[in-house]
């Protein structure tokens, strides 16, 4: 393609090659796929196009299309990165892609992955592929691939790297030296090599630094440490949790016996904490966590359309409690007309604080008596912020419609919908996660019929108490 001039730039040309050096972001490759795919008669151009792409980047731009023209992408995609394009791309992205892709695509797929990559592709396939394929793996993988399986979803074992590089006590600094350089067993993320016994007990660990910057006939059992250790049945999040916390780049993974089945990375943690954050925000909105933005239309109906179900029954309840006041409503008009602020601020103080905590809780920050003290904190903020709110909005309404007991109904309205609200931020996901439910995905529905609710009551009952009594 003829690339643009100065005196004529074209931006849509412009995008439509990533840059060499890797500089284009994805919004641009984006648009310069879209052009391709549009004008191009041939998949010539757009297998061009993706030529030097890495495969989060292909990933990226795979999951930025619909399911049709993914076909054309992936058509272009280079076999030898096939497989860890699809190990980043999304499970809905992935099962489509995989979907009727016969063993012999699988397989070769399959070869040269790291085995955890490995395990997550066979995850997407029925159960009859998944055994022919791995009775193709070399024997290695095959017994990593079976063991990770082995565990179930959330287990640290399923996320590990079960490949580690690991020394005796013993032995010289040289001698390890020397392995290292032989078997060139150590990749990018490995900062550290792993010590075991004779039974593969782990016993210690020893940093690169040290083997380097040390005595070579020296022996690894004088300058190895005892590392932080994860048990292989562990709760991921839990673990993700430890790292973050201890600002570990990776920690070895024993099983019950102390015995060193692999290790646990940062990105794997990151990847963890990646997924916590999407299903976070989609389950706070009522979206289905496996949901991704270009599924197809059926399937966005379905998953939105039972919180959509949920929140009209809540709103029918609200409708209600209005319907007890229609005495006072009929009488003055100027209550229809604030009723909405009283909702709207108490809905978002407590979304705020609902935010918060489910955040806090992904993070494990918030456990044991600190509750109490986020719970008495959160009641002061509501009660301080609706003080605040409610006197600006009691001088607006008393401007607005010259009527003393209308501004201060409104003012005491808003207090304590806004008080309310924040201590529900912080009771509604303690509780539903107390009772094992997932806070992100009901918490947001729950919370918005508790501020309708109060508020609507709170307004319309204190205005029948000073206006019609």
């Amino acid at each position: 393609m003829t690339p643009a001039t100065e005196d004529a730039p074209d931006p849509q040309r412009e995008t439509s090659v990533p840059a060499s050096d890797g500089s284009a972001t994805i919004e641009e490759l984006l648009l310069g796929l879209q052009a391709q795919l549009a004008e191009s008669d041939s998949q010539a151009a757009v297998c061009d196009f993706l030529q030097g792409l890495d495969e989060q980047a292909i990933a990226l731009l795979l999951e930025s299309f619909p399911f049709r023209e993914r076909e054309r992408i992936w058509s272009c995609i280079p076999q030898d990165q096939r497989g860890e394009v699809l190990a980043e791309v999304g499970v809905d992205a992935r099962e489509h892609l995989m979907a009727d892709m016969p063993v012999e695509e699988v397989t070769a797929l399959a070869q040269d992955l790291p085995p955890e990559t490995v395990a997550e592709l066979l995850d997407t396939i029925d159960d009859p592929i998944r055994e022919s394929v791995i009775e193709t793996l070399a024997a290695g993988v095959r017994h990593h691939v079976t063991t990770l399986h082995g565990y179930d979803d959330d287990a640290v074992g399923r996320y590990m790297d079960p490949e580690t590089t690991n020394v005796k006590p013993d032995v010289t600094l040289e001698a390890v030296q020397r392995f290292v350089r032989i078997s060139h067993s150590l990749d990018s993320e490995s900062q550290e090599l792993l010590v075991t016994d004779k039974d593969a007990r782990l016993v210690g660990s020893l940093r690169l630094v040290d083997l380097v910057r040390n005595h070579q006939k020296r022996t690894v059992a004088d300058f190895m440490y005892m590392p932080t250790c994860l048990l292989d049945t562990m709760d991921i999040r839990r673990a993700a949790t430890i790292l973050r916390a201890r600002e570990l780049p990776f920690a070895p993974v024993v099983d019950a016996e102390g015995v060193l089945v692999g290790q646990l990375n940062m990105s794997h943690i990151m990847e963890i904490v990646r997924e916590d954050a999407d299903a976070t925000l989609l389950g706070m909105a009522g979206v289905k966590e496996e949901g991704e933005l270009f599924a197809p239309i059926r399937f966005s109906i379905r998953s939105r359309g039972i919180w959509l179900g949920i929140n009209l029954a809540t709103a029918f309840l609200a409708a209600y409690v209005i319907g007890q006041f229609e005495a006072v409503l009929s009488q003055v008009v100027a209550l229809a007309v604030l009723m909405p602020v009283v909702a709207s601020m108490g809905g978002i103080a407590g979304s705020q604080t609902l935010t918060v905590v489910i955040r806090g809780l992904a993070m494990g920050q918030i456990a044991g008596t600190n509750r109490w003290w986020l719970l008495n904190k959160e009641l002061w903020v509501g009660l301080a912020n609706g003080i605040i709110w409610a006197l600006v909005v009691g001088l607006v309404a008393h401007l607005w419609f010259q009527d003393l007991a209308i501004s201060l109904i409104i003012t005491l309205a808003i207090i304590i919908n806004m008080t309310v609200a924040n201590v529900a931020g912080i009771t509604i996901p303690l509780t539903l996660k107390r009772l094992g439910m997932d806070p992100a995905l009901s918490g947001a529905v729950i919370l918005t019929t508790v501020t309708d609710v109060v508020g609507f009551l709170s307004f319309l009952g204190l205005a029948t108490l000073l206006i019609l009594v």
